[in-house]
């Protein structure tokens, strides 16, 4: 059997987070190294490797579904390699450091263990919460794996100047920088995007450090039910007249 596919083998490396094209990621488990990787996000495994649910604390819980910002994980553990990807969101090794790092959860792949992240409300100009008004922080040394809707731009932000960008559209950034969302709008009501030209809310960032954006301004789909994709999620289709009903193999 020929095919140009066989050419698309595993990248061998020493990495431990190690990029697998642009859309996947191997992550090497062994010698005490678990990941954590977002729940349901393995598309191959090799050697001994057991997947567990990743246990939060009741008022981490209870923070995160407030917030509306979950951050559903399990634990991959054993001897071996997992390989993760997510809707074939491209993927992107992060080192964190001192700096932080803030981030929408629905970008989150995988994570170090060790790391530390909490729930973070982003100061609106007028004290409404709108989009991307709740994030996590992560903080701790380790690396981190995050996803893109294709290739990102990263901006560098320095004292000299600020940068924004639409709330849609941020991925992440330097947690060391300080940042206010607004909707700078000509008319009466914040709630109505600006005039016609379909922008409203913004972020804008000051300090030193880095912003992640995304060429989309939509999130990635949080449903992996057959179906068509609309405004960012999967609507499962209805069965048509006459078609049996009951569960899918591709939904369950």
């Amino acid at each position: 059997m020929q095919s140009p596919i066989f050419h698309h083998t595993v990248d061998q490396t020493q990495e431990r987070f190690a990029p697998q094209g642009a859309q996947m990621l191997r992550v090497a488990l062994g010698h005490g190294e678990d990941v954590l990787a977002r729940t349901g996000s393995m598309v191959a495994f090799e050697g001994m490797v057991e997947f567990d649910g990743e246990y939060q604390p009741p008022g981490r819980q209870h923070q995160q579904w407030a917030a509306g910002e979950a951050l559903p994980l399990m634990r991959c553990h054993g001897q071996g390699a997992v390989y993760l990807a997510h809707l074939a969101q491209h993927v992107h090794v992060l080192d964190v450091d001192h700096e932080g790092l803030t981030v929408d959860s629905s970008y989150v792949l995988a994570l170090d263990p060790h790391l530390h992240w909490d729930v973070v409300a982003v100061e609106s100009q007028y004290g409404i919460a709108g989009a991307g008004a709740y994030n996590l922080v992560i903080s701790g040394r380790g690396k981190v794996a995050l996803t893109t809707s294709g290739r990102p731009l990263v901006m560098r932000v320095s004292p000299e100047g600020y940068c924004g960008a639409d709330a849609d559209a941020v991925v992440a950034w330097s947690s060391s920088l300080r940042v206010q969302m607004q909707a700078q709008t000509s008319t009466s009501s914040v709630w109505r995007r600006r005039g016609n030209t379909g922008e409203a809310w913004e972020l804008n960032f000051m300090g030193q450090g880095h912003v992640v954006v995304q060429p989309s301004e939509l999130l990635p789909p949080t449903h992996t039910s057959f179906g068509q994709q609309i405004a960012g999620q999967f609507r499962p289709q209805q069965p048509a007249p006459g078609a049996p009903h009951g569960g899918s193999a591709w939904g369950r």
